[in-house]
């Protein structure tokens, strides 16, 4: 067999693999759908909870559109159902790239994956037993007497969903900081220099990324400053030393001086 033939086989399995995992993916996720899709207004009520127990009593949601009543908790028990397949999903894609991994590798891409959905599962987390709460008992309280707030069911839907993501994608700001010092591309010691810079960009990334309050706003921002900490210790922790003082220029072939590596 050439080497061009050689070639053609071994990217025909390659995909012939990634249409199998990609398969199996949908197929548990598909699973996972079917057998929530039973308790569809149960999910609903327990996601309504934050808001309702905060307006007057008998005070519910409206449906602004006639099919709304039907598609927001059934576009809910799709995201429960992808929350929940999260690691079957990530599985999926780690039994199709471990292979061509080195041992070394694998070693540190298994830490990274799994802290990367627990980070998310304790953001989403944070933000329905902490945060709406609390951001729904501001705006109802300080909202006006001759305003009845009662709250469209897919509007209130892609506001918490909106919420999920922005804490659930900010909670992986240490995975994220694990990965640049992997890259080379920055080092701890310069996280730990650039802590007032960051600080102040996670401010304004929080008022970007939630609603227009106080409350939340801290409740995000708070968080994500202790993750950095976080972030810096589990790179200095996780991060072969090589690796930083390549980054640094203490060893032939790296990019160029930068601060002293803080092992």
């Amino acid at each position: 067999m050439s080497e061009h033939d050689f070639g053609e086989s071994s990217l025909v399995e390659h995909l012939v693999e990634l249409r199998s995992r990609l398969v199996r993916a949908l197929l548990g996720l598909g699973v996972v759908l079917l057998g929530l899709l039973p308790f569809t207004q149960k999910l609903y009520n327990a996601l309504a909870e934050p808001l309702i127990s905060q307006l007057p009593n008998g005070q519910t949601m409206i449906a602004t559109n006639p099919a709304g009543a039907f598609f927001a908790p059934l576009k809910l028990t799709f995201f429960v159902a992808l929350f929940v397949a999260v690691p079957w999903l990530l599985y999926q894609l780690w039994a199709f790239v471990a292979p061509g991994l080195y041992a070394r590798e694998k070693r540190l891409a298994m830490p990274l994956l799994v802290s990367s959905v627990l980070l998310f599962y304790t953001g989403c987390a944070f933000a329905y037993f902490l945060v709406l709460p609390a951001v729904f008992h501001f705006l109802t309280t300080f909202s006006p007497e001759v305003i009845a707030i009662t709250p469209d069911a897919n509007a209130y839907l892609d506001f918490v969903l909106a919420i999920f993501f922005a804490f659930g994608g900010s909670f992986e700001l240490p995975v994220a900081m694990v990965i640049l010092v992997l890259l080379g591309w920055i080092t701890p010691q310069q996280f730990k220099e650039g802590r007032g810079y960051a600080i102040v960009g996670i401010f304004v990334l929080a008022a970007i990324l939630t609603p227009p309050d106080v409350v939340s706003q801290l409740m995000l921002a708070i968080p994500m400053c202790l993750l950095y900490e976080l972030g810096i210790h589990a790179a200095r922790w996780l991060v072969p030393s090589s690796v930083v003082k390549k980054a640094c220029g203490l060893i032939p072939g790296s990019a160029g001086p930068c601060p002293a590596f803080v092992g």
